[in-house]
């Protein structure tokens, strides 16, 4: 009995541990495959965050959000390498408290999340091939035929229905795989925000894509188009990551967002 609760006391001290650790720290989710928002990279540098499990190193516009958060709630941050499907159960699980990775708060994900107030807003483009029929398109019914995609299990291909005569291609994992696909012809072409699309097309030099004129994109919402963290519902943190945000100007998140993208790898 004397040896059962010796046991059961060393367990409880493990927890506790274990626990205070755990507080210590900022565990964020992201893909780390999404330039210039994340990306994996092999070696350290002046920008980087170690991801966890020794993957590697973790780098992008939401890396450094997530390293002025960490700062600013004085935790530790850790990064989380995780699938974008596996996201939303990684923070209602809490196997991580945030997701900060280019994800919008959308009201499909306000039913199961909680979300800060936005930290990035963008438009919505479509990455072409330089010598595609549909390069010069400047309306979205210029792009009456062509087989357009976007990531699965985003507001990306959501949108593609708005394209009229478009040609609904399968939806795919990641934005590498969008842009092999584009590149080889087995696709027109896919929905991606502003900066993503800049990113690809820097790395991919025979890409480009359209910037719609105003009143002939996508239609959607100010939220469909804004980056926000993902918490749990009910999250404490929520507060303390608002008012860090509101003290990050416009300014320094367009300069953030500009050397994410000039540093960004040149291979997908």
């Amino acid at each position: 009995m004397k040896k059962m609760i010796a046991l059961l006391v060393m367990a409880m001290m493990l927890f506790s541990a274990v626990s205070a650790v755990a507080e210590g720290t900022l565990r964020v989710g992201m893909e780390c495959n999404y330039a210039p928002y994340n990306w994996t990279q092999t070696e350290p540098g002046e920008f980087t965050v170690p991801i966890e499990g020794g993957m590697g190193y973790a780098d992008g516009y939401d890396v450094q959000i997530a390293r002025l958060i960490a700062q600013g709630l004085d935790k530790e941050l850790v990064i989380v390498k995780t699938e974008w499907d596996g996201l939303p159960m990684g923070v209602q699980s809490g196997m991580i408290d945030a997701i900060i990775a280019g994800m919008s708060p959308t009201e499909e994900r306000k039913a199961t999340m909680d979300f800060s107030d936005h930290y990035y807003n963008c438009e919505l483009v479509v990455v072409v091939k330089k010598d595609s029929p549909y390069a010069n398109a400047t309306k979205l019914a210029d792009l009456s035929g062509a087989v357009i995609t976007g990531q699965q299990n985003t507001f990306h291909y959501s949108v593609i229905d708005q394209i009229p005569g478009v040609i609904v291609g399968t939806a795919m994992e990641t934005f590498p795989a969008m842009t092999i696909a584009t590149r080889a012809g087995a696709i027109d072409g896919y929905v991606a925000e502003r900066p993503g699309a800049e990113a690809d097309c820097m790395a991919n030099p025979d890409l480009t894509y359209i910037q719609f004129e105003e009143g002939q994109g996508f239609a959607a919402s100010a939220d469909d188009t804004a980056i926000a963290v993902g918490l749990q519902k009910g999250s404490p943190l929520l507060d303390a990551i608002n008012q860090i945000l509101a003290g990050i100007d416009e300014e320094t998140r367009v300069q953030l967002m500009l050397d994410a993208t000039m540093r960004q790898p040149l291979n997908n």
